[in-house]
């Protein structure tokens, strides 16, 4: 089985992973954090996928991100619908009890805020965050192989980082996280047993 590389950008996205039930992983398991931003994020998986070990990796590309669509809730998860697989593992997320939404992730390289999820909600994105783009697009640039994006909405229009409800939306989305982790390895056994190379 090839490994599988689970990569976030922040420190808190990391921690909650870290601490996340390890149990049920099919092969070897990566965590990678990049650092915050498009260009952090793919110089780091470009650096890490010429490791041997992650040559031919299955990469996963999560954390926390910007709901855009009406009724998103902090804590519910985004699936993109670049993912290999996105019904299946959509479907592993709601049978964990989990609210999940399949669609397009944006990206942007900056917190986007107020008007601006408006803007990016009108080009078909569901969510956005700064460095799911660039993840998948420096793994598949080091060959074909699966990759996932799935993220935890953090904050909402109705939500907003910068309102007093942040530290509780912040806290529910790490719980969830952490939480995750067994759906990612029911993807990689699924969808990493098939051929990409």
């Amino acid at each position: 089985m090839t490994a599988l590389l689970v990569v976030c950008a922040l420190g808190v996205e990391r921690f909650a992973l870290r601490g996340g039930d390890r149990t049920g992983a099919a092969g070897p398991v990566a965590l990678l954090r990049t650092g915050m931003g498009p260009q952090a994020a793919g110089r780091a998986v470009t650096e890490a996928l010429r490791a041997p070990h992650l040559r031919d990796a299955a990469v996963l590309a999560t954390g926390f991100c910007a709901g855009l669509s009406p009724g998103m809730r902090p804590g519910d998860l985004v699936v993109s619908d670049e993912t290999h697989g996105a019904g299946r593992l959509a479907a592993a997320l709601e049978a964990a009890g989990h609210t999940v939404h399949t669609g397009r992730l944006a990206g942007s390289d900056h917190v986007v805020r107020g008007a601006e999820r408006s803007v990016l909600r009108s080009t078909g994105a569901i969510a956005v965050d700064m460095e799911s783009t660039a993840i998948l697009r420096a793994a598949l640039a080091r060959g074909p192989r699966p990759v996932a994006a799935v993220r935890v909405v953090v904050d909402t229009p109705e939500y907003e980082l910068v309102r007093v409800g942040t530290l509780r939306t912040g806290i529910t989305a790490f719980r969830v996280l952490r939480a995750i982790l067994p759906a990612f390895f029911e993807w990689h056994r699924t969808t990493a047993v098939l051929s990409w190379r």
